[in-house]
């Protein structure tokens, strides 16, 4: 039986790796990107697959059952939602949207028709991290009480989403996942250098139940 096709939208540093992944599991059926020169590319190497140069077409292939959004993050929210209208499923690279507002309305919307909507928090799925929760969950490093991250100097410097939104998506996350909670207080702070109203560099302390605090250092 022919497997279901997922089709990757953003044919980026990010894309690539979906594209990859698909594609080693037989599920990759279609690409989009702006980019001619970067579509032939993608032809050549994955010959039997369907290369659009816009959204709008892809959408189209009834072929699809999903799509992979890996596009700049100021598009995220317009192209999820396009996609959750016409009730297919949707794997959407960090951030999920810019706003609460826009993460709220695509949650909503997904759950009304009924579709899988999902953000990649690859960290989650590292062997460390797993085996981080194992020796956690067992006891062996004794009682959790305080998390921390240091990211720095990571990516390229963004010119719509700030670091926050950038890149510390992913510590929240394991965060969660250790804890086994949603912080009840959280307090940020961020400066700015690089581009007026955009943060490169924040700090972020948060407070679980039983006591437990962490910090998030992102640049």
């Amino acid at each position: 039986m022919e497997k279901e096709k997922i089709c990757v939208i953003g044919a980026g540093n990010w894309g690539k790796n979906h594209i990859q992944t698909l594609y080693d599991l037989g599920h990759l059926g279609g690409v989009v990107d702006q980019d001619k020169q970067s579509l032939n590319n993608i032809k050549i190497e994955y010959p039997n697959i369907s290369i659009y140069q816009n959204v709008e077409d892809a959408l189209m292939n009834n072929d699809f059952i999903g799509f992979v959004i890996a596009t700049p993050a100021e598009t995220h929210y317009e192209i999820a939602k396009e996609i959750i209208l016409l009730n297919k499923h949707v794997l959407i690279e960090k951030p999920l949207a810019l706003t609460v507002k826009e993460s709220e309305d695509l949650v909503t919307l997904s759950e009304e028709h009924d579709i899988n909507l999902m953000v990649g928090h690859l960290l989650l799925f590292h062997p460390a991290i797993i085996k981080i929760k194992e020796l956690i969950s067992l006891g062996e490093i004794g009682k959790l009480q305080y998390l921390y991250s240091n990211r720095l100097n990571l990516g390229q410097v963004r010119t719509e989403e700030n670091v926050f939104w950038s890149l510390a998506p992913h510590d929240i996350s394991i965060f969660q996942y250790f804890t086994e909670s949603y912080p009840v207080h959280i307090s940020a702070t961020g400066s700015t250098f690089l581009q007026k109203g955009i943060n490169d560099s924040t700090i972020t302390q948060l407070k679980y139940s039983k006591g437990v605090e962490g910090h998030i250092f992102v640049s």
